[in-house]
């Protein structure tokens, strides 16, 4: 049986990966993306070029797009040369960005006056887990298209989750980037305690990792703060615009999220010196900060 002809709109940090993924497991990928030299490695690999996301969208029977924030996804579903203009009925979309639930709503509405299905599947994992295929996928949208395509996300992710209708995986995907950001915090402080009271920061880690204070992220970034290394698994810039998502639904709900303010505002004195797209594990250097302060 031949597999479903796929569109995939974005060639970033995440899309790439997703993508080779996707050809890797033999499907048929046409490939677009804002900048087309970003997306050489995977045309060599490959995937077919289009020129604009209608053109992704005009043989393809699925369309993924994984860009950075919601004008970027209504841009190329909805705007000139968008999905919009070259869907044909029965096409499922499956937003794999990290945006506005109340836009993706909006969105699917549109799609829909053309016999079009948007998913929201928002992912977590990280490069890493782009590159291995180990993301956590949190999906939105009609049960029935969720499965339609499920063994595709199953490509790239380990674990695929139907969180109830459109609009339901970005929602769960904000409450992951409030407790991610929580750990990111504590990591940042636990650190810089110990290095303050003169502790040896290997052995720190080595025991903190094996204890309650374990986590993916402690082990994935407490290793990076020790060497001095910022480059992003995830960047300040990214985190940001998480955060807003965040805040701004908080408030549409009427749920006080007093820590995420706090970070929030300590990851913007990072983007006011320009360091915007430094790893969030650069939070350490905020912390440290504050105690030349005191």
């Amino acid at each position: 049986m031949a597999k479903e002809s796929i569109g995939f709109i974005g060639a970033g940090i995440m899309g790439k990966p997703m993508a080779r993924n996707l050809l890797g497991a033999g499907y048929p990928v046409t490939v677009h993306n804002r900048t087309k030299s970003k997306a050489r490695d995977l045309l060599s690999q490959g995937a077919a070029w289009a020129a604009a996301p209608a053109e992704a969208a005009a043989d393809s029977e699925i369309v993924i797009t994984c860009v950075t924030d919601t004008p970027d996804v209504e841009s190329v579903l909805l705007g000139e040369n968008g999905v919009i203009e070259k869907a044909r009925p029965g096409l499922i979309c499956v937003d794999m960005s990290t945006i506005s639930p109340a836009a993706t709503k909006e969105m699917g509405r549109a799609l829909e006056t053309k016999g079009v299905t948007l998913i929201d599947a928002p992912i977590s994992g990280g490069e890493i887990g782009a590159i291995e295929a180990k993301l956590s996928i949190m999906m939105g949208g009609p049960k029935d298209a969720v499965e339609q395509v499920r063994p595709i996300m199953l490509v790239l992710g380990r674990t695929v989750t139907h969180c109830g209708p459109l609009g339901s995986g970005q929602i769960t995907k904000l409450a992951n980037q409030v407790m991610v950001i929580h750990t990111i915090m504590s990591i940042a402080e636990g650190l810089a305690f110990a290095e303050k009271a003169g502790l040896d920061l290997e052995t720190t880690l080595k025991v903190t990792s094996a204890g309650a204070a374990g986590s993916h992220s402690l082990k994935a970034l407490g290793p990076k703060i020790i060497a001095g290394d910022l480059k992003p698994a995830f960047m300040v810039d990214l985190q940001q615009k998480d955060l807003r998502l965040v805040l701004e639904y908080a408030e549409k709900i009427k749920q006080p999220l007093p820590g995420v303010a706090l970070a929030n505002q300590l990851l913007a004195s990072l983007q006011a010196k320009g360091r915007g797209k430094d790893g969030t594990q650069a939070l350490i250097d905020v912390i440290r900060s504050l105690a030349a302060k005191t």
